[in-house]
């Protein structure tokens, strides 16, 4: 196991390991992890979720870590981005943007997504950036002594707080035994559900991804939500697929029962008009998902929250970019998830804690991963009252598991999946299934 601990050191024994430190050797290592049937707008997820591991190798002895989306496609990007990489200053960030742009100069920018065909439209330099961003922080972190939230300009909390991530879900992948969560297909299911996270984990916000039944039925699992928790703020996520006057009508019958709404229609416009109707705050991280995206929703007024995601903004430095514009102009933010490990949910707690109006819980996929599946050594991270006490060792603060690296990028071989896609494992089961949006 390699070791992320380090000492602080003196000011001038700073300057000499930095000098000296140049990036030797970059591995990107695909993985799988099991991942339970969880429903959304475009389909179901599939038996196993695909990452990819960056480890950056300094000529100093120092490593830094990285996670980003596994599909097959971005993990060639990442591959050749590496290869720009090597020699480069890991505390030159700037320069490392650079080159990584460089290195997709000539890409079409098709594929390789990672999040199922639901988000589409992120800029690609900082889809493949965000990864060796963390990688280079990581580093910086280790060599200078400081965790990387300090490097960030410092905590502003000491815990996290996140939300029970809630799925529609059956009770197993065909052919499979049933999992320990059970299925959810109703109102019922849904809060049976929200007990196992409140129960288990302690969350105190709750949030539900809908766009998967009609939304009447997801209204009423909201409202079930609400009056078996009745202190508990809760979202629903309809990812998109609500017309604009679905959502003015479920908005104002949901007006009571949310903390927020989340991406009830695709466009900037169309959720400008819901917004322009119903009290309630729209949160987004379908329509705002780019720096370019910002200027016409603030002039639409559209949202309210934008829900940052470091693997779509470029890493962590380009995320505290995001949270500027976000105070200058007036937006909230919260936190975006997809099905992660360990290196990111390190980084996401890393930011969230140096970024002050990151104040609402934010999203996390934890819970639905297995114990077992991860590449990090264990103890590190976990989650309790609704919260993730900070790390604050070096860097990241956690440590690669070399073996569980090696296990995990094996049953990537063996599973046969190279990108993700809901929408074709949803019609192998039911052929009938059409990707439609929106949807009702």
């Amino acid at each position: 196991m390699l070791d992320a601990t380090t000492h602080h050191v003196s000011t001038d024994e700073q300057h000499r390991r930095t000098a000296s430190c140049r990036i030797r050797e970059i591995t990107v290592t695909p993985v799988a992890f099991a991942d339970p049937p969880l429903l959304n707008s475009v389909g179901v997820h599939e038996p196993f979720a695909l990452r990819a591991i960056i480890v950056v190798h300094t000529e100093n002895g120092h490593y830094g870590l990285g996670e980003t989306y596994g599909d097959e496609a971005h993990v060639a990007r990442l591959r050749r981005a590496a290869e720009e990489l090597i020699g480069a200053d890991p505390f030159n960030l700037n320069l490392i943007a650079r080159l990584v742009s460089q290195s997709l100069a000539q890409d079409d920018g098709q594929g390789g997504h990672g999040t199922g065909g639901m988000v589409t439209t992120t800029s690609l330099d900082d889809r493949v950036l965000s990864a060796f961003n963390v990688a280079c922080l990581d580093i910086q972190g280790k060599i200078l002594g400081l965790p990387v939230s300090t490097l960030l300009g410092g905590c502003v909390r000491e815990h996290v707080d996140f939300s029970g991530y809630l799925f529609y879900k059956w009770a197993n992948h065909p052919g499979q035994e049933p999992d320990r969560w059970g299925a959810a297909v109703d109102p019922a299911g849904i809060v049976s559900q929200a007990r196992i996270m409140v129960n288990d984990y302690g969350f105190r916000a709750l949030k539900l991804k809908g766009g998967v039944f009609p939304p009447d039925l997801e209204a009423e699992a909201v409202e079930a939500l609400h009056q078996e928790f009745p202190d508990i703020p809760l979202r629903l996520d309809p990812n998109g697929v609500w017309s604009v006057p679905t959502a003015i009508k479920v908005g104002h019958r949901l007006e009571s029962s949310l903390e927020y709404l989340e991406d009830p229609c695709l466009s900037i416009a169309d959720n400008a008009a819901v917004r322009a109707e119903v009290a309630l705050p729209l949160a987004t991280n379908m329509c705002v998902v780019a720096f370019d995206d910002l200027p016409p929703a603030i002039e639409a007024k559209a949202v309210d929250i934008v829900l940052s995601d470091h693997h779509f903004w470029g890493g962590l430095s380009r995320s505290k970019l995001l949270s500027g514009m976000a105070e200058t102009f007036g937006l909230r933010l919260s936190m975006h998830s997809n099905s992660h490990l360990g290196i990111s949910f390190a980084a996401m707690i890393h930011l969230a804690a140096a970024t002050e109006n990151i104040d609402y819980a934010c999203d996390t996929h934890w819970p639905w991963k297995r114990e077992e599946d991860d590449v990090i050594v264990p103890g590190v991270l976990s989650i309790h009252e609704g919260r993730v006490k900070v790390p604050t060792a070096p860097g990241l603060g956690i440590e690669l598991d070399v073996q569980a690296l090696a296990r995990m990028h094996q049953q990537y071989l063996d599973c046969g999946l190279r990108q993700r896609n809901d929408t074709g494992y949803m019609q192998s089961i039911d052929p009938s299934y059409e990707l439609k949006s929106p949807r009702w």
